[in-house]
């Protein structure tokens, strides 16, 4: 799945859970950052045939942005605008 970043401001976490879970577990981006105007692909398949995730961006100015059931088995881009 392909994660969009044109906010304006720099992606600086980003975390994908299954719906339900009680934790975001590890940031996604590790110890890289999302400019504003670029992507990156996320690979959620993890075997378990779970097609929904709750996203968790946050962004250089402290903003987060929480989105819940994104079905990553049915779109394959995903944009923070």
């Amino acid at each position: 799945m392909r994660i969009v970043n044109k906010t304006g401001y720099t992606m600086v976490q980003f975390y994908g859970s299954n719906v339900g879970s009680d934790s975001w577990e590890e940031d996604i981006l590790g110890s890289d950052v999302l400019p504003s105007g670029s992507s990156v692909i996320v690979n959620f398949d993890d075997a378990s045939g779970y097609c929904k995730f709750d996203f968790k961006a946050v962004f250089d100015d402290g903003d987060e942005l929480v989105r819940k059931g994104v079905n990553v088995c049915e779109i394959g881009t995903f944009t923070y605008n």
